[in-house]
């Protein structure tokens, strides 16, 4: 399983995952829960790579994930990944490794703050080509 966590400068769980550059992809295809959690892999995606205007014509960094991690995201966004074969998860967790932690031992996440930059995307998801 591959799950990609849209931050902040790597540091913070971020909103508006259609606009996020900078993600935090953990693999743990080979990961079991007696091991320490692998480090990260850090992708920082180029402005035509940001999922809100990426075409789908190419090979995406974000390719293969299973999961996505942010703290609000349109619903053109969720249709997009879902196509792409990820879940989007939506949290009001702050911090990315307390986040993965939680994921990884089944607890629940703290619930997503207020963004308006969702009721945005909302609005604009209606005419999205997603």
């Amino acid at each position: 399983m591959k799950i990609a966590i849209a931050t902040k400068e790597f540091t913070e769980v971020s909103g508006h995952a259609g606009q996020t550059r900078q993600w935090l992809v953990y693999d743990l295809s080979q990961h079991r829960s007696s091991q320490l959690l692998p480090a990260p892999h850090r992708v920082d995606l180029d402005k035509d790579q940001v999922l809100h205007v990426f075409e789908d014509d190419a090979p995406h960094p974000l390719d293969g994930v299973d999961l996505v991690v942010c703290a609000s995201a349109g619903d053109g966004f969720v249709r997009h990944m879902k196509k792409r074969g990820a879940e989007v998860l939506t949290t009001g967790e702050a911090d990315p490794a307390v986040a993965i932690t939680r994921i990884l031992a089944g607890e629940a996440l703290a619930d997503p703050r207020f963004d308006i930059t969702t009721s945005l995307c909302k609005l604009r998801d209606l005419f999205s080509r997603h």
